[in-house]
């Protein structure tokens, strides 16, 4: 008995087990600057973000995720610190913030901010499920 149970458990490991269904959904409404996630069709959290200021844009659209890093610093704008980084329109990511108190409003080049705790909770969603589990979706 004791094999087929250890069978049965290295097959759902294998095979991706509950993880490969997981579907994440990040929608980014620039208009109320927030963030909904949904994890298979229901909403799970929903967050303030900060999203490009007056000059700047967050481009609007639908991407997949491109990369990831835990410990970002940015390249474009003095290694400004970027933690839980998900990079999906290529310089473009929603990542960690140091300015908590501007979250809700406009505040950055164009990356999609938030709460650092939050972002770590985003990011560890699709480290657990896989890069392919989440879709971004930044609308109006």
């Amino acid at each position: 008995m004791r094999i087929i149970a250890a069978l049965c458990t290295a097959i759902a490991l294998l095979s991706g087990g509950a993880n490969a269904s997981t579907e994440i959904v990040a929608w980014v409404d620039i208009s109320t600057q927030e963030m909904v996630v949904e994890v298979n069709g229901e909403p799970l959290h929903k967050w303030p973000v900060s999203t490009a200021r007056p000059g700047k844009e967050t481009p609007l659209g639908e991407w997949g995720v491109e990369w990831l890093s835990a410990k970002h610093k940015s390249s474009l704008y003095n290694n400004a610190p970027m933690p839980w980084s998900i990079f999906y329109n290529g310089d473009y990511a929603i990542h960690g913030t140091s300015q908590i108190s501007r979250l809700g409003s406009p505040a950055s080049a164009g990356c999609v901010r938030l709460h650092p705790d939050n972002a770590k909770t985003l990011y560890k969603m699709v480290i657990k499920h896989g890069y392919d589990s989440l879709r971004v979706v930044v609308q109006q």
